[in-house]
Order: structure tokens, then C-alpha cells, then sequence
């Protein structure tokens, strides 16, 4: 398998800026997940990678090997990259048979025909196609298809497996599904793979470590999805890994005072210093119940989701999410409608220096 190296990468378009000396590093044989919005160049770098772009400075090396260098001019074609990528809209050929689009890449190579029936079968099998290699793409599902898409990619036996947002074509529940398989083919397979989506569940569900991308090409963070997740180094980390709950808090003297009113913030304490604080939390880091301690609050939505309750609160003219699994609410008398009084405390606290603009507000 193989290590990818990106030292110092810049690229532009039309006199735009994508990307400014970037650097990353990935490991052998890990799940790495760059992940970003739409339009910060998370595609961008993967075609650098991949050999159909061209850096206008900085080094791309692949297990060691240089493979593109603004400064000699160096730029190995794709197919001498040793790499297998699959594409948003699965770009399998509709009047090929699976067996025929998986096949493709060796027949191209000049491979002979046994090998090439064997290794297309294997990979088949591989992917869970094994009786579909006579079916046309027209004749499979939509995560079948995506399959044939992973097969074709790997048959070659890569050293790097490129994925550009491979599932967004797909329902929730294909995505899902498609999700924990590819985790399994790259610990089958040992191949390393760049997945690159802004979607953060499937980064956090599939990822050895992430990468976090802003809207203008800069990495923001890199760790695994634990620590991401649990210590964002900063408020865009935070927001960009799931719905975030953003409290403005004041200091007077010894007193933390709620916002811009006379609430008392009762929670944990800060570890950081400064007059001005914000608490960060997840929905699912909110307790409610209906009297007793915490921050007052009133309920401006109540939604029942199944599993869950999802409730929009204010609290001193801010907008909260709390998300309570539906059990919960229903043996411990937590069925709120709109304009109910609750009360209000943090399971967990992200402290922020500052105070950040929430997303909603009263």
C-alpha cells in the first residue's frame, strides 16, 4: 500500500485561489477523511492527487515516489499512479455487464485472459456482487451499481483508493449500509483510501482520522474522530460535526451572567479566562426536566422524530436544540409543548473565547 505526502500544494483557477501551501500527510493502509463544504477544494486536491490537475507549486509524492513537482515540472500520468478512484455518479458504462465494467482497467493493462477472469471474479465477490457479473447496470440498484463502481477501482490491485463523495447519490439508508462496507473493503484489503465528503457522519463512521476543511482551502484540524469530535479546536470545527448549540455568557466579577440578562449560569465553570465566553453544546448534551436546578427556559418547538423529541428552547433570548430519545421523555414526564416552562442543564461544555453568534435567535 502507500503514504501520501502533500507538501506545500497552491492552486488556482481563473486567478482564484483554491488551494494555498497545503500540506497533509496520510498513512499507509489508513481511512483518511478530508472533509469540508461544498466548494473549500476538497476536490480540487483529490484530482492533484490523482494526476488529472497539475500543481502551480508544491510536491505530491505517493509511497515515497514523487509523482507531481511544480519546480522541476515532474507530473506522472494517472495510470502510472497506482491508484483506483470512484466518482459521485458511479460513471459505470450502461451497455457493459458487471463482470465487463469491472474488467475493464486489465483489459486495458494487456492482462491475459485467465488471470483477468480470475482477478475480475475475486474482486466481484469481493464488493458482495457474485452472481450479478452477466447484469447490466440498468438491472442493478443504486448501491449495487456503487459496488461495481468499488470493484473497478480495486481490481487493479491500487496502492491508493481516491473516493469523491461516492454516496451522495444514494438514500439514507443505501448510504448507510455502503458506508460501514467500505470500511470493511479497505480493512479486507489493507488499501489506503482519501474519502473526501461533507458529510460528517459518514467522515466520523469511516474515518482513522479526519481531516477539516474550511471554506477557503485551510485545514482547520486533523486527529482521529474521537478526538475531533470531543476537543474541536475551534467554533467552525465544532459547527461543522453536527448541530451546535452556541450560549453567550458574560462576566461580572466572580459571576457569569447569562447573555445579556441577569441569569446566573449555574453550570460547570470555564477553563478559560476573558469577560466574555460562550458555551458550546450538542442537543444531545441537554438534561431537561420540569422544575428543580438549571437555567430557566421556555419551549418555542416541540417535534416528535420517533426515536427521538427534538425541542427548541430559549433561554435569556437565545435558541438551544435539545434532542431527548423518546423513551426517556415519555417515563419521565419530559412531553413538552409549545410555551411549557423547563429547566435547563449541560451534560457537557465546550468553553469558546468571545461570544458566538448563535444560529438562531428570538
Amino acid at each position: 500500500m502507500a503514504s501520501i505526502e502533500i507538501k506545500g500544494i497552491s492552486k488556482r483557477y481563473a486567478g482564484r485561489t483554491i488551494l494555498s501551501d497545503l500540506s497533509l500527510e496520510l498513512r499507509d493502509g489508513e481511512c483518511f477523511t478530508l472533509l469540508g463544504p461544498s466548494g473549500c477544494g476538497k476536490t480540487v486536491l483529490l484530482r492533484l492527487i490523482a494526476g488529472f490537475e497539475a500543481p502551480d507549486s508544491g510536491r505530491i509524492l505517493i509511497g515515497g515516489d514523487v509523482v507531481a513537482d511544480a519546480d522541476s515540472g515532474e507530473m506522472l500520468p494517472p495510470d502510472k499512479r497506482s491508484l483506483g478512484m470512484v466518482f459521485q455518479d458511479y460513471a459505470v458504462w450502461p451497455h457493459m455487464t458487471v463482470f465487463d465494467n469491472v474488467a475493464y482497467p486489465l483489459k486495458l493493462a494487456g492482462i491475459d485472459a485467465l488471470e483477468l477472469k480470475a482477478r475480475t471474479m475475486r474482486t466481484i465477490e469481493l464488493v458482495g456482487l457474485t452472481h450479478l457479473d452477466q447484469r447490466l447496470p440498468s438491472q442493478l440498484s443504486g448501491g449495487q451499481q456503487q459496488r461495481v463502481a468499488l470493484a473497478r477501482a480495486l481490481v487493479s490491485e491500487p496502492q491508493l483508493l481516491l473516493l469523491d463523495e461516492p454516496l451522495n447519490n444514494l438514500d439514507a439508508n443505501l448510504r448507510e449500509e455502503m458506508r460501514f462496507e467500505i470500511k470493511a473493503l479497505q480493512q479486507k484489503t489493507g488499501v489506503t483510501i482519501l474519502y473526501v465528503t461533507h458529510d460528517q457522519e459518514i467522515a466520523l463512521g469511516i474515518a482513522d482520522r479526519i481531516a477539516v476543511m474550511d471554506e477557503h482551502g485551510n485545514l482547520r484540524q486533523i486527529g482521529t474522530p474521537e478526538e475531533i469530535y470531543e476537543y474541536p479546536r475551534d467554533d467552525f470545527v465544532f459547527r461543522f460535526l453536527g448541530i451546535a448549540n452556541f450560549l453567550p455568557l458574560r462576566r461580572e466579577g466572580d459571576t457569569l451572567r447569562v447573555g445579556q440578562s441577569s441569569e446566573v449560569w449555574t453550570g460547570m465553570q470555564p477553563d478559560k479566562e476573558g469577560n466574555m465566553l460562550t458555551a458550546g453544546f450538542r442537543p444531545s448534551d441537554v438534561v431537561l426536566s420540569r422544575d428543580g436546578a438549571g437555567l430557566p427556559g421556555t419551549i418555542r418547538r416541540a417535534s416528535f422524530l420517533g426515536a427521538q423529541f427534538d425541542y427548541l428552547i430559549e433561554i435569556a433570548g437565545t435558541l438551544i436544540r435539545a434532542a431527548l430519545p423518546s423513551h426517556v421523555c415519555i417515563a419521565h414526564g419530559l412531553l413538552f409543548s409549545e410555551g411549557d416552562s423547563c429547566r435547563v442543564t449541560l451534560a457537557t461544555v465546550q468553553w469558546f473565547e468571545g461570544q458566538i453568534v448563535a444560529a438562531e435567535k428570538v
